[in-house]
């Protein structure tokens, strides 16, 4: 009897772990569905912006309303990084923001809160 409620419990697990999964890709297909500018477009408009930069994370996501290509930039001997957001739509560079180690920590925390 407890050999079958562990078992039922860790298949439980396993399928709420792929709902989630499941739910976040359907999430990136809608709005990769919605983008007019691609990724790789959107990475060499950012890399245009950091010169000798290193993409070290991508998104696409829907922000403050506008939907955009997020990109998390490192440069060589800093351990900054330059978020630049790019218009999925129109392609223009929206912002562009200077993190230190510190602000990136907070930002995962919160992250991982939601």
């Amino acid at each position: 009897m407890i050999l079958k409620t562990f078992i039922c419990s860790i298949l439980a697990i396993g399928l709420c772990a792929g709902c989630a999964t499941e739910k976040h890709h359907c999430k990136s297909a809608r709005l990769q569905a919605q983008a007019r500018i691609s990724k790789a477009d959107a990475e060499k408009i950012a890399l245009a912006k950091t010169p000798n930069g290193t993409i070290k994370e991508s998104e696409l996501e829907k922000e403050n309303g506008r939907l955009i290509w997020s990109f998390d930039i490192v440069m060589p001997d800093s351990k900054d990084i330059t978020e630049i957001a790019v218009d999925a739509v129109s392609g223009a560079v929206v912002s562009v923001e200077k993190e230190t180690p510190e602000q990136q920590a907070k930002e995962k925390a919160a992250d991982a809160r939601k």
